[in-house]
């Protein structure tokens, strides 16, 4: 992502109230090493849990609609579940 990206979310404080802050941000982005189906699938639904009851969980997923985040989970969606909300490229 480019130096807009980054300057933008420098601009934002919503992440700040982000219920993913701390040691459980780890569960939303998949680890650097291969991770069984099942493993993957429990991690995410530990995310979207904590994605529940999130104060800015709207913000959240807005802002990775808006910079199009290719990795994680965001405002409780996966990558794909947010590329299913985007637009198709022309």
């Amino acid at each position: 992502m480019g130096e807009g990206v980054a300057l933008g979310i420098v601009q934002e404080t919503w992440h700040l109230k982000a219920a993913c802050r701390g040691p459980a941000s780890a569960l939303f982005f998949p680890p650097s090493l291969p991770e069984r189906r099942d493993d993957r699938e429990m991690r995410e639904f530990d995310a979207k849990c904590i994605c529940l009851g999130c104060p800015v969980q709207r913000e959240c997923l807005d802002f990775a609609l808006r910079v199009r985040e290719p990795h994680g989970i965001w405002g409780g969606l996966t990558e794909a579940e947010r590329r299913r909300l985007l637009p198709a490229a022309d």
